[in-house]
């Protein structure tokens, strides 16, 4: 996570001292000057009553968006007009100071010899002070809490990045180190669903999530026969992890990502099933879903639109007497950002006993390094019969437990103490 310089901290520390003492002055400031109580006819009526009062702010979007506004007017409270002076004067220090930073690396990158150590230095304090010149100023802040950020912006990037990692999406999702960014921290308190759910290493030996990856399934049906063609069904998103049923994931979810570079990166998609039962070996195996090689990911990316993919997408199918199987949706980064991935296509016969270690390790694919993840689990309901007879059109497979051998059968039904 990107430290803060001292004064920047200090400005954002006397900005929040000031907001609450100023929203407790405007309060108080609100009662005394409050209209006076409504008469007794209004009493009587309720609705006329509160025509008389104010409704309540509509809501803030991208197509009704807001400025920010000050809670209260030039000297009315003047610790907070010199909070706001301060955090200004510091935002355009910063500013002056990336301003010169960018005039040295312009310099040092048209040198005939340029240092690459001292580019790359420069660089990084380039990126830290575009942050630190915007990321207290009360407007920014106002903007990324209503949902207006622009994050081709670095201190939106930041401010996105930060609730990520920190405020508990990624926690739920998976517990690891912080990797090598320049304002990447993770919580220690995390490693929910990967790893608990053993994804790794039954899938990958290791897997760091960089960016936030969410998708969409229709809410499940409801449990009224009468209800379940009457009601639309909205998608909702889905909590790594969770259960789902058949019905819900019959067709291929939808997928959102909150990537934090600007450069757009080429990625590759899979969803396998690790927990298909392999009776000859008395083990389990991998069944490939779904594959999309060279995605184009940036922090402009919002949804991700799979038309026709590579190798089509096959609804969940756990086998009837097996346990609960796990779903896992990967985003792995292609080893080079811009070059296309060749990827053979696989029949669907081929899509059983696909070895997703040796698959990536052919194509360059390091979910160590970055990447985005998402999983959830199922098991078997009637919907899957309807998969397996309309889709994969051919026998539903059933399973159980093996009855354990009876060490008392040769002597069961021998008599032992009357001839």
């Amino acid at each position: 996570m990107l430290r803060l310089s001292q004064r920047s901290t200090l400005a954002r520390s006397a900005w929040v001292r000031c907001s609450s003492t100023a929203q407790a002055q405007s309060t108080t400031s609100s009662k005394s000057t409050s209209s006076p109580p409504p008469s007794s006819d209004n009493k009587k009526n309720p609705l006329s009553r509160s025509n008389n009062w104010k409704t309540r702010r509509p809501h803030i979007n991208p197509e009704r968006p807001r400025q920010w506004d000050r809670p209260l007017a030039p000297g009315v409270l003047p610790a907070l007009d010199e909070a706001l002076r301060y955090i200004r004067q510091d935002s355009h220090a910063l500013r002056a100071e990336a301003q010169y930073s960018r005039s040295v690396l312009r310099e040092a990158e048209s040198s005939p010899n340029p240092d690459p150590e001292l580019v790359k230095g420069l660089k990084e304090k380039l990126a830290i002070l575009e942050v630190q010149s915007e990321v207290n100023r009360p407007e920014v802040r106002w903007n990324f809490r209503n949902g207006l950020s622009d994050m081709t912006k670095p201190v939106y990037r930041h401010l996105a990045e930060q609730k990520w990692s920190n405020d508990g999406d990624l926690d739920l999702l998976v517990r690891r180190r912080p990797f090598s960014t320049h304002c990447s921290r993770s919580n220690p308190a995390q490693m929910e669903r990967i790893h608990q759910m053993n994804v790794v290493p039954d899938v990958l030996p290791s897997l760091h999530p960089s960016f936030d990856l969410r998708l969409t399934f229709p809410e499940p049906p409801p449990q009224s026969v009468y209800l379940r063609n009457r009601l639309k069904r909205q998608h909702k998103q889905v909590e790594p992890g969770v259960f789902l049923v058949s019905e819900q994931t019959r067709k291929q979810p939808t997928l959102y990502a909150s990537v934090f570079h600007e450069d757009t990166r080429l990625y590759t998609l899979l969803m396998v099933d690790p927990d298909v039962p392999d009776p000859e070996n008395q083990s389990f195996t991998t069944y490939l879903h779904w594959l999309q090689p060279n995605i184009p990911l940036s922090c402009a990316t919002r949804s991700i639109e799979i038309l026709e993919a590579h190798i089509p997408y096959i609804p969940p199918h756990p086998q009837r007497g097996t346990p609960y199987h796990r779903y896992i949706l990967l985003l792995l980064p292609q080893p080079s950002a811009t070059e296309l991935v060749s990827v053979p296509t696989l029949s669907d016969a081929d899509r059983l006993y696909f070895n997703v270690r040796e698959f990536t390790a052919h194509h360059g694919l390091d979910g160590s390094i970055g990447g985005g993840a998402h999983m959830w689990r199922q098991v078997w309901d009637e919907g899957v019969s309807q998969i397996y007879a309309t889709v994969l059109k051919r026998e539903e497979p059933r399973f159980a437990v093996p009855p354990k051998p009876d060490r008392y059968a040769d002597i069961r039904g021998i008599r032992r103490y009357i001839k």
